[in-house]
């Protein structure tokens, strides 16, 4: 394989566009909900569960009619429904009937279906709202909610929902291992609000005028539609679950380490498990399976976890009895970097990135690590997980290619600004060992 990187040094005379997922036209994508989960993110979900190699196989009868409208665009970018000159001018820019979906390459989340994937939550209870960090931005979050009696066969309109939010936050914090990494999140009191509604969420960014736009397609129980003060509804669920079992490790590859635990029960339903530092209490993961794969950790190092769940209507359980492990070593790879860069602009370039395993066994779960070298940030990744710490940036895997197989690749791409002009990247390492550069 040849040399790609020399391509950084001369961004200036590359013309070659970007045939990625996400095209660099495209350069806002920042965040949806993932607790409750949004259409989009539903979507997505249930298109990956079925699809082979990081392909598409719906099986929602409301997800295979927004793949047929949209493509595959609104799945992979389920976190940029987005109008970037919005400004606070939500009802005057957003027609009745294109709230779901106000951005055009999200026009088939305004559809009316019965078969959009819902949440259900107790009404009235405490939950908390995960939002996925995908670009860290400062801004306020809004969250309004279907008034009673309206019409879930009729396409959404401004005067369906409650004329004020029933929660709003601005700059909540943000905790690392959501279902897609990094997420802001925040505790909320849920209306009280019976049978099936949508939550509307607008987070319009403070630094700019940048608004994102998400329908949640929730069933709310032990609530009232036309209920007020004095008419709070039935009673709402108190029982905790019961504390998961004791969590047991799997895989374990020095970065990172599969685990897994005994289901918990609850009286109505437990809603999702979150893994703890044992050490600090910190949220490592929060997932709705029995079994989580921690990221970032160092190879031959202790830890200690527990993990706790939680229903609908907020009440945890006790914590699980405490699994201490070893990360174990970082394998030894062979692994070989390609960085190819098939668009620029003034003051940014779009990367592609390609992993070689040289070596005899697959790998199961990679973290790619390298230090820019001339003042560049990374803006935003697709195909994988990024972040940035100082000059150092880590990639991780997602869902569809945490396997590298022997003699295979992997890739992936992402945006970063560079006001200086792109320097060359170095000291690529795979799972804490060094790579060589294509």
């Amino acid at each position: 394989m040849k040399s790609r990187l020399a391509a950084l040094g001369a961004l200036a005379g590359l013309t070659a566009t970007l045939a990625a997922v996400v095209p660099a036209e495209e350069a806002y994508a920042h965040g949806a909900m993932t607790y409750p989960a949004t259409r989009s993110y539903h979507c997505y979900v249930n298109g990956i569960e079925g699809g082979v190699g990081g392909g598409l196989a719906p099986t929602n009868p409301a997800c295979q009619n927004l793949l047929a409208e949209n493509g595959n665009y609104p799945f992979y970018n389920w976190f940029g429904n987005l109008i970037s000159d919005a400004g606070g001018r939500h009802r005057e820019i957003i027609p009745d009937g294109q709230l779901c979906g106000p951005h055009p390459q999200f026009s088939g989340l305004n559809a009316v279906s019965e078969h959009w994937p819902t949440t259900t939550l107790q009404a009235g209870s405490t939950i908390t709202f995960q939002y996925n960090a995908w670009a860290p931005h400062p801004g306020t979050w809004y969250l309004y909610v279907t008034k009673d009696g309206w019409d879930p066969n009729s396409p959404l309109g401004w005067n369906d929902l409650e004329p004020v939010p029933f929660d709003q936050v601005t700059n909540p914090p943000i905790r690392p291992g959501g279902p897609e990494g990094p997420e802001y999140y925040w505790d909320s009191t849920l209306p009280n609000k019976s049978g099936r509604h949508i939550i509307y969420s607008i987070w319009q960014r403070s630094d700019s005028p940048e608004a994102f736009y998400d329908c949640t397609d929730v069933i709310f129980t032990g609530g009232s539609d036309g209920g007020n003060p004095g008419n709070p509804g039935t009673p709402g669920d108190t029982e905790a679950p019961t504390a998961p079992g004791t969590p047991v490790a799997g895989t374990l590859n020095g970065t990172s380490a599969q685990i897994s635990w005994p289901a918990a029960s609850d009286n109505v339903g437990v809603t999702e498990y979150t893994v703890h530092d044992a050490a600090t209490d910190a949220v490592l993961a929060t997932t709705r399976n029995t079994s989580a794969t921690l990221t970032g950790l160092t190879p031959d190092t202790s830890y200690s976890v527990y993990v706790v769940a939680r229903d609908a209507a907020g009440n945890t359980s006790s914590p699980s009895p405490t699994l201490t492990f070893n990360s174990g070593s970082a394998p030894a790879t062979s692994c070989e970097v390609e960085l190819d860069v098939p668009t620029s602009w003034y003051g940014g370039f779009t990367a592609q990135v390609r992993i070689y395993n040289g070596g005899h066994e697959s790998i199961d779960g990679w973290e790619l690590t390298w230090d820019f070298t001339n003042g560049e940030t990374l803006a935003q990744a697709w195909n994988a997980t990024a972040q940035q710490s100082g000059t150092t940036v880590t990639a991780t895997n997602v869902s569809w290619n945490s396997t590298i197989p022997h003699h295979g690749s992997v890739e992936f791409g992402f945006n970063a600004d560079a006001p200086n002009g792109a320097g060359t990247p170095e000291n690529f390492a795979l799972n804490g060992s060094p790579c060589s550069v294509a």
